[in-house]
């Protein structure tokens, strides 16, 4: 299968460089998978497409401020960390320059503040990190981190949390689960009074996120793995809802890849690690719906949507979305699939 299908022509102006004013000011292009319609709405219309016999699952990671740059200790050159994944204060880190840094090298942040010393190099400009410091890590972090926002948003960030959803709960991504930010506190209530269903799950994005698919056969690209956790509750009421036939409406393709990754028959509380790469060809165990944003060309995201709906009509809704003046990627407008 070539990288090459899934690609299309995204012109610059149609990248969003900035949240709208408000969560809900964005459009919902809906798509009816089986008909394989287009209808265009406003997001706060998404509940018009929620029922009673809708559960509706969330993602409540929360992004850490994880974007360091730096010193080198022994020469002055400026190194940025990108931060990945935490095991004892020993952090995985994208290293930009990567040739820059060796195992023994350290990093230094905020004047002393906070040091990095490089214990092991890793693949794909990735390094395993010990930080030193005295006080609480993610306090240090706040201070001295950047949100990591993705290198096709050049624009600054005026408000942080404007990169978090409003149910950002555990903290530990690398990434904001952007299908969520169009979300409002208000809203949320406006779904329960409906007597929709509420499932809160965590996925912690990780790599992939950031990176393209860099291989010509698809079949031959390997995901970063990610951890992910469901609670007791979690699980319980997602049992449930699949025994009382209730829509799985997933809000992300980080909730996607977490309900797929664990079902096998029924869900099973805990946190756990997943690799799972969904593309064309892959069947859905569970996931009935998604609402999601816009993917890049060529990114593991829209093979993800490729393989719930099919690649042509995806592609056909992304052409229409380019020329109704849609926004994509990461602050865009958003998308049902159903």
């Amino acid at each position: 299968m070539k990288l090459d299908l899934f690609d299309y022509n995204l012109p610059k102006e149609k990248i969003a460089q900035h949240p709208p004013k408000n969560r809900t000011d964005s459009k919902l292009m809906v798509l009816d998978k089986k008909t394989e319609t287009i209808t265009h709405k406003s997001f706060v219309d998404i509940l018009e497409e929620l029922t009673e016999n809708d559960c509706l699952v969330l993602n409540e990671t929360k992004v850490i401020p994880a974007r360091l740059i730096g010193k080198k200790e022994e020469t002055g050159a400026v190194i940025e960390l990108l931060l990945l994944e935490n095991k004892e204060d020993l952090w995985q880190a994208l290293v930009k320059p990567a040739k820059r840094i060796k195992e023994g090298h350290v990093i230094v942040f905020g004047e002393g503040l906070l040091k990095a010393e490089c214990i092991r190099k890793k693949e794909d400009g990735i390094a395993v990190f010990k930080m030193i410091y005295d006080g609480i890590f993610l306090e240090i972090l706040d201070n001295l981190g950047q949100m990591p926002l993705p290198p096709y948003i050049y624009e600054k960030l005026e408000e942080k949390n404007r990169y978090q959803t409003v149910y950002a709960k555990n903290v530990g991504s690398a990434a904001a689960p952007t299908a969520g930010l169009h979300f409002t506190n208000d809203l949320l209530e406006k779904i329960k009074k409906k007597n929709i269903e509420i499932i809160k799950i965590t996925l912690h994005v990780g790599l992939d996120t950031f990176r393209p698919i860099s291989v010509e056969d698809v079949l031959e690209h390997k995901m970063h793995s990610e951890k992910y956790y469901i609670s007791e509750e979690a699980a319980r009421e997602l049992n449930e809802a699949v025994k009382n036939k209730k829509r799985i409406v997933a809000v992300g393709t980080t909730t996607v890849r977490t309900l797929e990754a664990n079902y096998d028959g029924k869900f099973t509380s805990g946190f756990n690690d997943t690799n799972l790469f969904i593309y064309p060809g892959y069947k859905y165990k569970i996931v009935n719906a998604i609402l999601t944003n816009f993917h890049l060309p060529k990114s593991s995201l829209l093979l993800l949507v490729s393989a719930f709906a099919n690649r042509e009509f995806i592609l056909k809704a992304y052409k229409e979305a380019i020329n109704k003046g849609y926004r994509f990627f990461s602050f865009g407008d958003a998308m049902l699939i159903k």
